[in-house]
Order: structure tokens, then C-alpha cells, then sequence
């Protein structure tokens, strides 16, 4: 991967359809998810997204989720995840997803996959996932995760899975307040962490943690930038400038959508670089 020769590297895009046309989400969830960014319902492989990014100019960080106990649901498989961004890593980085419910088979799929492919980081969805960060459950996956330096990315705030479905499709909000990830920035000090998205309505919240814990980064995937509160703005300009990620939640929302809109708002020219690619290359150990 030429870092130097990128636009920018998008750390937020999602895996929902495999080779096979595996679906991540079953058809009541993803049916909600698109009404609510406004998206077609035709989902990329992974194959089609390296080509996607490769004309961009760009590299993505791809994962699926794995949900599985709570939704019923199997996720892409994160061997074909990992394989396809191997088979197109000039664009691709690998991220994986294991399922905190699943106990020690989670831990050992987690060493599994950072041994055989390298992934560089792991995506939790408490909402989905149907529990809170801060939960013991889990803490065993963060000890291998720290151990081998990989990342952990929280979907923090409201999510767009089961918006609009009765009942939410029984996905709980409460889950994702990022305060709960504040605990995990405690018990695991040497961690590197990404708060998902603007999070709505905790967004005070996750700029506290992200200013007062050192390996706290906020990613700003799954909403415009036209829609950004004031103060992520603020932040984003200043104290956080070093931690601050660009992420598009593509394919729900595009990065050509995505940076038109960052385009408009008020960044420094100092600044603009570091968010769109240069937090991620030094984050993600792509710098040289």
C-alpha cells in the first residue's frame, strides 16, 4: 500500500454481502437500514469494493459484524473478509468481528485471525451485539487484542439497524453510550480505541473520553458532515485534530457523498489532511 500516493483512507466501510451473496443482516434489518440512510438495497462484495476504492485513489478498513447470538443471524464469514483484503491489499485493510457471547471460541477465533491474517483491528456493535462495552464478558477479547496491539472499534450513539422497524428489530440504544468504553480505556490502558460515528446523543460524552484517554480516537462515519454538532466540529479543529478519523459507513453512506459535504465545513487546511488520511496511516501503522 502507497500511503503517500492516497487521498485518503476511510477506516468505517462494512462488509454485508459475501461472494456468495451471504446477507450480514437479515432482510428485516437491512430493509430498515437502507430507508434510514437512504440506500439501495444492493450491497458490494468485498471484490467490488476494492475496485470501488481502487478508482478513488483511496484504501477503506472492511469488517463484518458478528452478532450472532443475539440476532440469530451469521455474519460474512471474517476469513473471506480477510482473504479478499489480502488478495487487494493495495486498497483494503483488514478488520474482523467476533461475537463477545461466544466466549473462549471468540478469543480463539480473535488469536486465530490476527496470527494467520494479520487483521489490524476488531469491530464490536453493542447494540447489535445486545450488550454494554464495559461488560466482563468481553474483557477477555480485549486482553488478546491488547496483547497483539490491535484496535477496537466501538459503534458508539444511535444506529440506523433497526431504525424504523417495529419494536427497533429489538435492537436496545443503550447499549452504545460511550461512557461504557471509558471503562475499557481504563482496565486496558494500552489498548488503541475508535468511537464509531457521531454519537448522538452522547456526543459530549464521546469527546470527553477521546480528550482524556490517550489511545481514544472518534471516527466521524455514519453521517453527513453537513449534520456534525457544533462542538465535533470544534473539537475535531482542535484538541482532538491528532485523534480524529475520516469513515464513511459505506456502503450506506459513499465517500463521494461523504467528503463533498467535509468539504463545506470550517477545518483548518492544517487539519483537513490529518483527518482524512494521516491519523489513520499513523493509527493503523501504515506510516514508513
Amino acid at each position: 500500500m502507497e500511503v503517500s500516493k492516497l487521498v485518503a483512507i476511510d477506516v468505517h466501510t462494512h462488509a454485508e454481502v459475501s461472494a456468495t451473496r451471504q446477507e450480514s443482516l437479515s432482510e428485516e434489518l437491512k430493509s430498515g437500514a437502507s430507508g434510514y440512510f437512504g440506500a439501495g438495497q444492493e450491497r458490494p462484495t468485498i471484490a467490488e469494493m476494492a475496485a470501488y476504492y481502487r478508482e478513488r485513489t483511496m484504501a477503506a478498513v472492511v469488517f463484518t459484524v458478528d452478532a450472532e447470538t443475539a440476532t440469530g443471524h451469521p455474519p460474512v464469514p471474517n476469513d473471506e473478509v480477510a482473504q479478499t483484503c489480502a488478495d487487494h491489499a493495495d486498497v483494503l485493510i483488514p478488520f474482523a468481528s467476533v461475537d463477545p457471547w461466544k466466549g473462549k471460541v471468540a478469543v480463539a477465533e480473535a488469536r486465530r485471525l490476527i496470527a494467520e491474517y494479520g487483521v489490524r483491528g476488531f469491530k464490536f456493535h453493542p447494540n447489535l451485539q445486545g450488550l454494554f462495552p464495559n461488560d466482563p464478558v468481553a474483557y477477555p477479547l480485549y486482553e488478546v487484542l491488547a496483547e497483539a496491539g490491535a484496535i477496537a472499534l466501538f459503534h458508539t450513539g444511535q444506529t440506523g439497524i433497526g431504525a424504523r422497524v417495529r419494536g427497533g428489530g429489538g435492537v436496545r440504544l443503550k447499549y452504545s453510550n460511550p461512557m461504557c468504553v471509558d471503562d475499557v480505556a481504563v482496565d486496558f490502558p494500552d489498548l488503541p480505541i475508535i468511537l464509531a460515528h457521531p454519537s448522538f446523543p452522547w456526543q459530549d460524552e464521546a469527546l470527553a473520553v477521546a480528550t482524556h484517554k490517550p489511545l481514544v480516537h472518534i471516527d466521524l462515519s455514519g453521517w453527513s458532515p453537513k449534520y456534525f454538532p457544533p462542538q465535533l466540529v470544534q473539537y475535531a479543529n482542535s484538541l482532538l485534530q491528532d485523534k480524529v478519523l475520516f469513515g464513511s459507513d459505506y456502503p450506506l453512506i459513499s465517500p463521494d457523498r461523504w467528503l463533498a459535504d467535509f468539504a463545506a465545513l470550517p477545518i483548518k487546511d492544517a487539519v483537513r489532511p490529518k483527518i482524512l488520511k494521516e491519523n489513520a496511516a499513523r493509527l493503523l501503522g501504515l506510516m514508513t
